[in-house]
């Protein structure tokens, strides 16, 4: 039977590697259309909590895991042997930065070769993970193609040899106008027939798939989309700094700018980028243009720009500080948020690490509040070993500065701005309060 008919009678079964942000959705939406998954997951306490039917990404909500095992359609292990049943497998594994701001496609190399000592003949692979133009054709593929044994060279697209595809992620952790399934799906094989499978299996599952020449495109798509945001984002985060200092709300000027109905779309100031996506995605189209001899001047300065963000909130604190006649050193501030955006327990790449670790180097006793992160763990680059403290309003007047990093909907703005000495407002969370003498905007 052939893997086209396998995906239309919904009998054939997928493997996803990495059940994060990334492959713990996608094994929903395909264990939902009816197929049978199989997630693969290097990290024991996640099989554990997948097991017991617990979902560690909060986000998702209580019973997520809990609906997908109700079906019977899915098991997690910690065992790439279990990849010897999969007619395709989705890749979904991280896609860091290195410590000089290269790619680390190590993850992705080690999945790589893993699939290939497991591969099924004829089963199709799809890399999900973001990274550069290239990474599917150059790396992945030549660890799948001398993994056939025997000398022996698997051959690509072909139902004796294999398939393989770029698909990259979408996801926006806690977004509601979109799911999953309904963000359109871009589909790029190496080859036609590898990217017509790819595309075959998406379509039975995603509410929109979007074929594309090669898994380049694809691949190149998805650093656009991220880079355009990048780029956005730095140009108002510059303007705050310039508006700032010449005493103009540049929350006010982006509302004023965001009535015109063209040829402009809003983005908004913050402490800095976080997320996988933007803050990291476009330095892997800045070191693939070095290898081909170009500058990407413009998204190396937005990367500046936006990279500065939490030493910018850092001297408005202590601005505002020294003109209460305090110094940031021994004074008690404390960060409201640790996750990157509000609503989610995601904390990947937040400013609210930076901005912690810089005012405790300057002599700042520092604590955080986060409903959403009761305590911190080891990261790729901070360990704070913090616990979330307790907000209420004796608390806050204890403290010296309050700076409000992530503006989740639970914080009571208006308590805040009662109790707190002096706020630092870096995501225009108070803008609704009336008496701002103790605001201070970053």
């Amino acid at each position: 039977m052939s893997l086209h008919t396998r995906i239309r009678r919904r009998s054939a079964r997928i493997a996803i590697i990495g059940l994060g942000y990334v492959g713990l959705p996608l094994a929903r939406v395909f264990v939902d259309a009816g197929f049978r998954v199989i997630g693969v997951d290097t990290d024991p306490a996640k099989i554990g909590a997948l097991a017991r039917g617990e979902c560690y990404l909060k986000h998702l909500g209580r019973n997520f895991v809990r609906e997908m095992n109700a079906t019977r359609r899915f098991e997690a292990t910690g065992d790439a042997r279990a990849l010897r049943a999969a007619d395709a497998v989705l890749i979904c594994v991280p896609t860091p930065l290195g410590p000089h701001m290269e790619p680390d496609l190590s993850y992705v190399e080690r999945t790589a070769e893993d699939i290939g000592a497991n591969l099924k003949r004829g089963a199709l692979v799809v890399l999900e993970s973001t990274s550069y133009p290239g990474t599917t054709r150059d790396v992945v593929l030549p660890r799948l193609e001398r993994s056939g044994g025997r000398g022996k060279p698997r051959v690509c697209g072909s139902p004796r040899g294999f398939y393989l595809a770029s698909s990259p992620e979408r996801e926006d952790p806690g977004r509601r106008d979109f799911t999953t399934r309904t963000i359109p799906k871009l589909v790029g094989g190496v080859d036609r027939a590898s990217g017509e499978i790819a595309a075959a299996l998406y379509a039975a599952a995603f509410e929109t798939v979007v074929p594309v020449e090669s898994a380049e495109v694809a691949e190149a798509a998805k650093i656009l989309e991220n880079t355009y945001r990048a780029v956005n984002i730095a140009l108002v985060n510059e303007m705050k700094v310039l508006l700032t200092a010449m005493g103009i709300d540049v929350w006010s000027v982006v509302a004023a700018a965001g009535t015109k109905p063209f040829g402009f779309a809003p983005f908004y100031p913050g402490p800095g980028l976080g997320g996988h996506c933007i803050p990291i995605d476009p330095y892997y189209l800045t070191w693939k243009a070095r290898e081909v001899g170009l500058p990407t001047r413009f998204v190396e300065l937005a990367g500046e720009i936006n990279h500065a963000m939490p030493d910018y909130v850092v001297m408005r604190v202590v601005e505002a500080l020294n003109a209460r006649g305090r110094a940031v050193r021994g004074a008690r501030v404390l960060v409201l948020g640790l996750a990157y955006k509000p609503d989610i327990d995601d904390v990947r790449e937040s400013p609210s690490f930076e901005i912690i670790q810089r005012l405790r180097e300057m002599g700042a006793r520092v604590d955080y509040n986060d409903p959403l992160v009761p305590r911190t763990h080891r990261m790729r680059r901070h360990d704070l070993k913090m616990t979330s403290v307790a907000l209420t309003a004796a608390a806050l007047k204890g403290y010296d500065a309050v700076v409000v990093s992530t503006a989740h909907s639970v914080y009571d703005w208006g308590m805040i701005a009662r109790h707190a000495r002096l706020v630092i407002d870096t995501r225009n969370a108070l803008r609704g309060v009336k008496n701002r003498k103790n605001i201070v905007m970053a």
